[in-house]
This record gives structure tokens, sequence and C-alpha cells, in this order.
């Protein structure tokens, strides 16, 4: 997989890949996320204007039979967009999305690696983010790359206010956390 900056053509693929994501949310009772809209054009050309939206797509190099991503070279197969949290000194991940084609196969953790090594040359000291408690590919496997729950009154004011937001947009109807991986120095 090679990831880049996204191009502003590949933003409605962008909303595919969000949208074929979401169907393995049905089988847990949460249609209701699998049913929601992707962030529009205009929303993830924001994040691609600010030089804040990647994608992961095959590099050529071959796969290792037919179900692997090979087969759509040069077509993003996952995609991260991600704000800077001055009062975290962090860059918050915003989304992180893998189509289902391309799942299991260390994309999503590639694009998160590419976003802690930009963090670490801006000068953030973390990632952040926040996800769903019990889904599987959601909290329990951040956790496994690192990242650790944070609890209310490690929340800044900014981590704050996107988890007033997810409420509002009635995320809150299953449990969520917000979570954080500190980021050390490459050598």
């Amino acid at each position: 997989m090679l990831i880049r900056p996204a191009t502003a053509a590949e933003l409605p693929a962008l909303q595919d890949i969000e949208r074929a994501a979401g169907e393995p949310f049905r089988a847990l009772g949460m249609a209701a996320i699998a049913d929601d809209e992707p962030p529009t054009v205009e929303e993830l050309d924001r994040y691609r204007r600010a030089g804040r939206a990647w994608v992961a797509v095959d590099d050529g190099e071959g796969g290792d039979g037919a179900d692997a991503p090979a087969a759509y070279p040069d077509v993003p197969a996952a995609y991260l967009i991600a704000d800077p949290l001055p009062d975290a000194d962090a860059l918050h991940i915003e989304q992180v999305t893998v189509h289902p084609r391309a799942a299991r196969r260390g994309v999503g953790r590639a694009l998160i690696e590419h976003l802690a090594d930009r963090a670490r040359e801006e000068g953030a000291t973390a990632l952040t983010l926040t996800t769903f408690t019990d889904v599987p590919w959601n909290a329990p496997y951040y956790a496994r790359i690192g990242f650790r729950p944070l609890a209310d009154a490690e929340l800044t004011p900014a981590l704050r206010r996107i988890r007033a937001h997810e409420a509002e947009l009635g995320l809150d109807r299953w449990p969520r956390l917000c979570m954080r991986r500190a980021l050390s120095a490459r050598p």
C-alpha cells in the first residue's frame, strides 16, 4: 500500500469507502451507523485543501491472491482525515476508514502510522480519536495499537466539544470514548 494525499477527484470514492465500511455495523444492531451519510465532498475537500486527508492505494506491487486489494491499483482502499488539537498537543483522527476489500491487512494501521509521523514532524506529542467502546474493530483495536482510554477529567476543551457534537448527532446511543496515543520521538 502507498499512502499519499487525497486528490479532489477521489473524494466521491472516499464516500463510497465510508458507505461500504459502515455495512458491518448492521450485524451489531447499529443500522443507524450503517445508514449514516458519509462526510460531504465539501467537508472532505476542506480536509484535502488543508493537507489533512490521506488515502491508501495499492502500489501495484501485487497481492497474495484474488482477495487481495492488488486488483484495484491506484484506487483508494482507505482514507484518514485529521484535525490539529493544539490544546491537546495532538492531531485528532476525525475518521479512519478501510474498505472491506482491504480489511485485516494493516491498511488502517499504516494510515495511523503515517499520521503519527506527520504529527511528530509538526511537533505534536500525541494522536487522539473518539470511537465506539464495544465495537471490536474500534476501541479494542485502537488499544492494541497503543491508544489508551481517556477519563473525563483528561479531556481538553476541544475533545469535550468533539464529544458534545457526537452526542448531538446521536452517536451516544452506543458507548463511546476518547482515546490518546502518546508519540515518542523517532531516532
